[in-house]
């Protein structure tokens, strides 16, 4: 027996290292400070719906197979409630295993082997997964401190431009923290209407924007539907990373490919997890607006500890992530292990997420300030940024 060439093609899972790293520093018994995760440190709000859900026999059935409906118009309640964009549940809602399936799905869905699709570097590394199981070629387009981490469409070559049909971004943006405005997103309209390019938004952090700016959905632009779709995920925005529940909206003929793989592979989601979705996205949102001040709380103490050390960073503007320059004299790679060993501080190397994430690491605010704020004097000792 052997593995497909699909599965052989696969990207090397880069963090699995980091991971093993970390979980041998705690067998040895040493204090570690885990800031290279990305899980959301904070219980469930409302989880006691998935209790009741539970209890009604009904939600042991099979779903119906495109996912309830009345998810789907929660996710269309959800939209115009907090971008003022209208959604049709019928045709431009498709529930997802987690915005990452979709994600993974998606070139399966509209590219034939040998087709082109961009990336941005640095990126979600699982973008990567997509290609390889699709059999698809990809580019990748630089994100650079210079240009506030938005890609650069002119620098893009003309080749590309006319080859490509698929093209994923990612704002707030993992792992920069970076954020995007309406010229912006209204340029990538313009850009993917010209060249005839379908668009992705991944939108996995789109509650969680800092200094009273609230982030900005690609589909609120004029015509962005025409040319794609946004992924929207439970995990962060309610502390449901473990549930694997999202949902993918905008253009009528992307969710209907989304729709039809998963007529092919899934019976949809445990329907009382979805009964539990459809109350985080229409109930009160209070339970979001103390997450995301809890963040930027850990955000200002976290950064306000950094410069203190001598350490010059940025603030990010979005996501629970910091991104943070590696002093001259090291890989991002060096870097993160100098600190694992000398510090008992875990971070994520740059380069796990593209060639443009060398000279930065990426943290996660994912601890709470105590700890945060330690692990910054723990660095500071070091003397590095002296």
């Amino acid at each position: 027996m052997d593995y497909s060439n699909r599965l052989k093609k696969l990207p090397n899972q880069f963090f699995a290292s980091l991971v093993g790293k970390v979980n041998h520093a705690i067998a040895e018994g040493r204090d570690i400070i885990n800031l290279g995760q990305g899980n959301p440190d904070q219980p469930t709000p409302n989880h006691k719906a998935l209790q009741m859900a539970v209890e009604d026999p009904q939600t042991h059935k099979y779903s119906p197979f495109r996912g309830l409906f009345e998810l789907k118009k929660a996710a269309s309640y959800f939209y115009k409630r907090q971008f003022n964009v209208d959604i049709d549940p019928e045709t431009e809602v498709s529930i997802l295993f987690g915005a990452k399936a979709g994600l993974v799905e998606l070139p399966f869905c509209l590219l034939n082997d040998g087709d082109l699709m961009l990336l941005p570097d640095p990126g979600y590394p699982d973008y990567l997964s997509g290609a390889a199981l699709a059999n698809v070629n990809y580019q990748t387009f630089p994100l650079k401190k210079e240009n506030k981490f938005l890609p650069d469409y002119n620098a893009i070559p003309v080749e590309q431009k006319q080859a490509a049909k698929l093209m994923y971004l990612n704002y707030p943006n993992n792992p920069t923290g970076a954020t995007a405005n309406h010229d912006f997103f209204k340029e990538t309209v313009d850009f993917a209407s010209k060249n005839q390019i379908t668009i992705v938004h991944d939108f996995a952090y789109g509650a969680i924007g800092f200094d009273g700016k609230r982030p900005i959905s690609f589909l609120e632009i004029k015509g962005a539907k025409k040319v794609g779709v946004e992924m929207y995920t439970l995990s962060k925005t309610y502390n449901m990373a473990g549930w694997r529940v999202g949902f993918a909206v905008g253009n009528p003929i992307v969710i209907e490919a989304l729709n039809l793989l998963h007529d092919h592979m899934y019976v949809s989601l445990f329907p009382a997890i979805q009964q539990s979705a459809i109350t985080a996205l229409t109930n009160d949102q209070k339970c979001v607006e103390k997450l995301v001040n809890m963040y930027e709380l850990r955000r200002n103490s976290f950064i306000h500890a950094c410069l203190e050390i001598g350490w010059k960073v940025d603030s990010p503007a979005g996501s629970f992530f910091a991104w943070l320059p590696v002093p001259e004299g090291y890989t991002s790679e060096e870097f993160a292990d100098y600190l694992l060993d000398k510090a008992n501080v875990a971070v994520a190397p740059g380069i796990g997420f593209g060639k443009n994430g060398e000279g930065f690491v990426r943290v996660g605010l994912l601890e709470d300030t105590d700890r945060l704020v330690e692990a910054v004097k723990r660095i500071g000792k070091l003397g590095i940024f002296l």
